[in-house]
């Protein structure tokens, strides 16, 4: 039995510092890109020229009015897109159709490329999400 114990608690060890390792790799990754931005504008601003940042691939979008006078289309997009009450919130993939969609329920929603700050908030205080999901 002490045996037992004594292997679980190495491979929890083990698997936290793996974890550890993997978190850390992230948080460099990054700083890593933060700082290669940074360079690449203090460069453009040297060179008098400008920086155009990368287009996303991943928007939030966040609902921001009600169901008042709302059109069936309109409605129907929201539903798609899973915002059905004020404060909704949800990651969307950028391409032509769901930036069509987005444009048509403007007036209801905000939307912006989330940041790294705003997704750890939204995961801490909700505290769920779905992942890899086809």
């Amino acid at each position: 039995r002490d045996a037992a114990a004594a292997q679980k608690r190495s491979t929890a060890r083990k698997s936290r510092k793996d974890i550890f390792k993997r978190a850390e790799k992230y948080v460099k990754e990054y700083i890593t890109a933060e700082r290669e931005t940074i360079r690449l504008k203090r460069q453009a601003k040297n060179n008098l020229d400008f920086y155009v940042p990368p287009a996303t691939k991943l928007i939030l979008v966040v609902r921001i009015r009600g169901i008042n006078r709302v059109a069936p289309k309109t409605k129907k997009i929201l539903q798609l897109l899973r915002l059905r009450q004020i404060g909704n919130a949800t990651f969307v993939k950028v391409n032509e159709a769901t930036m069509r969609m987005i444009n048509l329920i403007e007036p209801y929603v905000t939307y912006g490329p989330p940041t790294l700050s705003t997704v750890s908030k939204l995961l801490y205080k909700r505290g769920h999400g779905k992942v890899n999901r086809a």
